[in-house]
């Protein structure tokens, strides 16, 4: 699958900008706590460096950790006399102007060998209503908590206080619907059900999240439409594997902040969006694995910060690549076209493109010679033109060759070949089954030279000029080919 498939190469720019995003969030979630105006006791508004030695957890905060923590399968947590001053990993607190101390941010599940977040007790566990009396609460994170004991996400999680800001409910095996009730978490800035075995719609209340920074429904079982989202601090955007149907929404290109928008793995149909030109600040565009069909439009020429575009595996017959699309993509590190029965020739203009390292074109109907500009490609870690109907000399030298390695791809194409005259080139693996241009050169001039002999100067197929049936239809394709791999043999010579 192509998105899965992504080098970790390529991948790297991406990650980097979408873990500067997440940092960005996750510092405003577990440091820094706004002040609530409304009351005489607001919590101070700056990271805390020390405990006071008189400061102490809110009775009703201490009760309500200790059931959550029950409620998980860490019933030790009862014997601790003050859960702010006994912290362990994965519970936060900050102290109002009184001294009294107040829950901020729980966490549960282990993410690594290194991160003493409180384990679940996966067959057992439950989440807890007990949350809902920590009024100051701003994170809740569970990670593989409930996997053998799965259950919807509760609806209670709607009632959290105005200060909730991140709601993170990983791999943890919920069924059943996303609530409608968590639209009325109209602070949250983080959403995210990442792996679980979510179903029906995204409901519409969700919409009313407009602080929403990242929204992460990916790996769920989710169906129907997508809401026209119009989230204007969006910075990831990540539904993919899910069954969504429907078209991709135009309004989505009014989420100007967008750095990640993923909706690969889906069932969406019709035209690619021109909006989606508008996301200026996109870094990833992945539409991967859908029913989406051509032009692809050249508005997506005006996203000059993007690095991946990924469109693979969305059948767009007949439709051709515009040429002039990449003039603006020059950050671009990869590009995914490959099963989509593209046409036409190769643009020129992808070997302008001097930061790709991930190429893929395979698996198409592209026509014509393999353009001498993809010669400049050297940073390409990969690059795929199998699969398509490609004639010609192979134009790579053989340090890119052997660099590439099994990471060139040329293969499927009848009429591709190499100069063998070029030295070095003894074993390079992408070369495996591909003719020299000599030997093509000598085939082809040999049967095209019987060919005219035996039909006084036309071709064959000229010649017997059948009005209808299939084998008329070989022989003039076979011409085709034949006069196109002089035509490009002979250019090459040039």
């Amino acid at each position: 699958m192509v998105a899965s498939a992504l080098s970790a190469t390529a991948a790297a720019a991406v990650v980097v900008a979408v873990v500067a995003v997440l940092v960005a969030v996750c510092r405003g979630e577990f440091t820094v706590v706004v002040p609530d105006s409304s009351s005489s006791a607001a919590l101070v508004n700056a990271p805390q460096t020390g405990l006071s030695d008189r400061a102490r957890t809110d009775p009703a905060e201490q009760r309500a950790v200790q059931e959550v923590m029950a409620a998980t399968g860490n019933g030790w947590a009862s014997g601790i006399a003050d859960v702010c001053r006994g912290r362990w990993h994965g519970i936060e607190c900050v102290p109002d102007r009184g001294e009294v101390y107040h829950v901020v941010s729980l966490s549960f599940g282990a993410l690594s060998d290194d991160t003493a977040f409180p384990a679940c007790d996966a067959a057992r566990a439950t989440l807890s209503p007990a949350v809902l009396a920590l009024p100051h609460l701003r994170s809740l994170f569970f990670y593989r908590c409930f996997t053998a004991n799965p259950q919807p996400v509760p609806a209670f999680l709607g009632r959290l206080g105005p200060a909730f800001r991140s709601l993170v409910l990983r791999e943890n095996g919920h069924v059943g619907a996303i609530p409608p009730e968590l639209g009325n978490l109209t602070a949250l800035r983080v959403l995210d059900l990442h792996g679980n075995n979510l179903t029906s719609a995204i409901p519409a209340t969700v919409q009313s999240l407009a602080h929403l920074q990242l929204l992460d429904l990916s790996y769920n079982q989710l169906a129907g439409e997508v809401p026209p989202f119009k989230f204007q601090h969006l910075s990831i955007l990540d539904l993919s594997h899910n069954a969504l149907q429907g078209g991709v929404p135009a309004s989505l290109g009014q989420c100007r902040s967008l750095l990640k928008f993923d909706l690969s793995q889906n069932r969406f149909a019709g035209t690619i969006p021109d909006a989606l030109g508008d996301l200026s600040d996109l870094i990833l565009l992945d539409l991967s694995h859908n029913a989406l069909s051509g032009p692809i439009p050249a508005a997506l020429g005006r996203l000059s910060s993007l690095r991946s575009l990924i469109l693979g595996d969305n059948r767009m017959q007949f439709t051709t690549v515009p040429g002039d699309i990449f003039a603006g993509l020059r950050a671009l590190t990869t590009l995914v076209l490959s099963g989509m029965g593209l046409e036409g020739s190769l643009p020129e203009s992808i070997g302008e493109l001097g930061h790709l390292r991930v190429l893929r074109l395979d698996n198409n109907e592209f026509t014509g010679v393999i353009p001498a500009s993809f010669r400049r490609l050297e940073r390409a870690s990969e690059l795929r033109v199998d699969g398509n109907r490609l004639v010609g000399p192979i134009p790579f030298g053989k340090e890119m060759m052997w660099r590439l390695g099994k990471k060139l791809r040329v293969g499927g194409n009848e009429g591709l070949c190499y100069d063998a005259k070029q030295q070095g080139l003894e074993g390079v693996v992408a070369l495996a089954g591909v003719a020299d241009c000599d030997s093509v050169r000598s085939r082809t001039t040999q049967h095209l030279g019987g060919r005219l002999r035996n039909t006084g100067g036309l071709p064959a197929a000229a010649a017997a000029a059948p009005s209808v049936g299939v084998g008329a239809g070989v022989c003039v394709g076979s011409w085709h080919v034949f006069v196109g791999v002089l035509v490009s043999l002979h250019l090459a010579r040039l």
